[in-house]
Formats: C-alpha cells, sequence, structure tokens
C-alpha cells in the first residue's frame, strides 16, 4: 500500500505567509506541529525571516534586544575578514557560529480539510528571552487533558534549549521556560500518563564524545524532567546513520507507541521512519524501520533552502492511516497519507 503525496503539495509556502515587519522577507514555512482543534486541522509553522537588504556588501544579521524584546538589524560588512560567510545560513568567526543570518518564529494555520491552510497574519509565539535570541523552531503539539503542550527549539549563543508552552485554544499562549538545557532538541511528550508519570522523547547532542542519538525522559508534572536514558543510536552505513532525532508525537496502537523519527545518511538525506516502544515501558524498543517509509523524492523535497530533506514534526492517526505533514527541503510544508501497513512493513526488531 503506497504513501499518498496530497496533489496539492506543497500545501504552505513562504509566499503564504505574511512577514512579521515589512522589511523583512519569508525564507522558510516547513516543520509544523499539528494538532486538532474542534472541526479545524492546527499547523505551528516554523516561519524563518530574514532581513531584506539592498546591497551585497553588507550582511544583516536579526537580533532580539534582551531588554525591550524587539527585534533590532546588525549591519555587518561582506568584506569584513573577522567573519567566514561561505555558508548562507550562518556568520562564523574561528570554526564556530556566532550569528544566524535568519531568525524563526512560530505561526498559526488552520484547515476545514487538512489540506488547504490559512496561515494567520502575526506570529502566535515569537523569540522572547536571551535563551531564545536567535529564534524558536520545529514545535511539536501533545494533546493531554484537555490543554496542547507545545515543546519547540530555542536557539542562542548558548546553544539548543527546548522550550515548553501550552495552549487551550491556539490563540492565547503560557510560556513555561526551557524543560530542557542546550544542548538537546527534537523533544516531543507522549499523549498520557504511564504508569503514573509522563514522557518525553529527547536528542541531547554531546560534544567531547558521543553522538546525537534518541533518548526517553521522565517527569511527574511535565515541567520537572529526571532519570534520562538512552533509546536508541545511529547505525552505520543506514539510512540513519549520519543524524537522527524524533519527529511527530508518539501514537498509541495496539502494537505499541508508534514513533516517526527522522534520519540523515552521511550525505545528509533526510528521510523518515519508524520505532515501536512498549505500551508500558516507553523506553523499551519493540522493532525499527530497516528502510525509510519516506524519502525525499517530489522535486519540492529534493529541491529548496537545503534539498533532500523530509522533516516531520507532526502526524495524525486516522484509523489505519497517519496523515503525515512535514517539512520539504526546510522551506516549504507538505502532507501524506501513510497506511500503517505500510509503516509495519518497514519494521524489525532490533539485533541485540
Amino acid at each position: 500500500m503506497p504513501v499518498i503525496r496530497a496533489e496539492q503539495n506543497p500545501v504552505v509556502r513562504p509566499n503564504d505567509v505574511k512577514p512579521s515587519r515589512p522589511d523583512f522577507k519569508v525564507l522558510g514555512a516547513f516543520n509544523a506541529g499539528a494538532a486538532v482543534y474542534g472541526d479545524e486541522t492546527i499547523l505551528l509553522l516554523r516561519v524563518a525571516e530574514a532581513p531584506v537588504s539592498s546591497s551585497e556588501a553588507e550582511v544583516l544579521i536579526p537580533k532580539l534586544n534582551e531588554t525591550t524584546g524587539e527585534i533590532i538589524v546588525e549591519r555587518l560588512s561582506a568584506g569584513d575578514e573577522r567573519y567566514d560567510f561561505s555558508d548562507s545560513r550562518f556568520v562564523a568567526e574561528n570554526g564556530q557560529v556566532v550569528m544566524l543570518t535568519s531568525m524563526s518564529h512560530l505561526r498559526v494555520a488552520r484547515s476545514r480539510d487538512g489540506i488547504h491552510f490559512t496561515v494567520e497574519d502575526q506570529p502566535a509565539l515569537f523569540p522572547q528571552t536571551a535563551l531564545e535570541a536567535w529564534g524558536i523552531e520545529d514545535p511539536r503539539i501533545t494533546q493531554i487533558e484537555g490543554k496542547y503542550y507545545i515543546t519547540y527549539s530555542a536557539a542562542s549563543s548558548r546553544g539548543v534549549g527546548v522550550g515548553l508552552a501550552e495552549t487551550a485554544d491556539f490563540r492565547n499562549f503560557k510560556r513555561h521556560g526551557l524543560m530542557m538545557a542546550p544542548e538537546n532538541k527534537d523533544v516531543m511528550l507522549f499523549p498520557e500518563a504511564i504508569q503514573g508519570k509522563y514522557y518525553a522523547l529527547t536528542r541531547p547532542v554531546p560534544h567531547a564524545f558521543g553522538a546525537p542519538e534518541m533518548w526517553i525522559a521522565e517527569s511527574p508534572d511535565l515541567l520537572h524532567w529526571g532519570n534520562h536514558r538512552f533509546l536508541m543510536g545511529l547505525r552505520k552505513a543506514s539510512w540513519d546513520g549520519g543524524r537522527m532525532g524524533g519527529g511527530a508525537v508518539p501514537v498509541r496502537t495496539e502494537r505499541g507507541w508508534l514513533a516517526l523519527y527522522h534520519g540523515a545518511d552521511s550525505k545528509h538525506r533526510y528521510c523518515m521512519g519508524a520505532v515501536l516502544l512498549d505500551l508500558e515501558d516507553p523506553g523499551k524498543v519493540l522493532a525499527r524501520s530497516t528502510r525509510p517509509f519516506l524519502e525525499p523524492e517530489a522535486d519540492y523535497e529534493v529541491n529548496g533552502f537545503f534539498g533532500g530533506v523530509v522533516f516531520s514534526c507532526g502526524a495524525l492517526l486516522n484509523g489505519d492511516t497517519i496523515r503525515m505533514y512535514y517539512g520539504a527541503a526546510d522551506e516549504v510544508m507538505a502532507v501524506a497519507d501513510i497506511p500503517l501497513e505500510e509503516i509495519w512493513a518497514t519494521l524489525a526488531p532490533e539485533a541485540d
């Protein structure tokens, strides 16, 4: 049973999104969390923006004024020999990233049919603190007991941590600050308590030694996290041998918790696979994809801001099909309907 990409893909493009200010341009609208609210499908988009430059002789850097909460623009000379401008996404100094050339915020999009979306004009969540000064990215939405909890990556010069917010209506949002300190990202919450505890999939990033791999943590109250345990790691020469991390919020099935995750190979080609976790002990891996169920093949997945990428932050289970919303080429949003049988066919027990 094949994966069915929507004929309308991409369902959200950068030109569907109004910039947050007139001197900015939208570079991408992608990596959205997904939820159902009433009779609407909600996408919480990552919107990446950059200041509009009128000269190739300068590089414009968006920055958060931590005192006023406003975004200011710093102008650098493109000929400044202190900096490396070779990657258009960031500015480096002595081999270290010191500035980003764009800034991301989160924006709500709404749909009655799950395919045709209207993007709101104003940001829902905008960088607000020093630990979000470089932007907030890649949200995941988990509905727990009538509330929607949003985990997102918070970027700053201190690294990437994980922010937590909540909403009941996708119009008013309450922030809870950082739930996990840098360096961590790709965090999503399970949609119910298990044996009296809440669980989260995490992706810490060690720098001294080790690799960015998937872990699991637990909490009594969704705010205080501990008992961090290794879950699963990279597989050499595999589709997930280069990088990996959580994707969509886990869904309960008869076979176990099904968590979609992304993996990249040594050539930075991002695909989507799945892992099946024990219902009573989600730290136990039952099976894992030996091959991706979705690979970058369509034009909008292969070509874009960063080509060769499919990356999901949100999926909704409907009977025996998962509707997965995913960022394509770090630029646009797409949707695909994936029969559970196709996902089951990729799974195999992990070798000891």
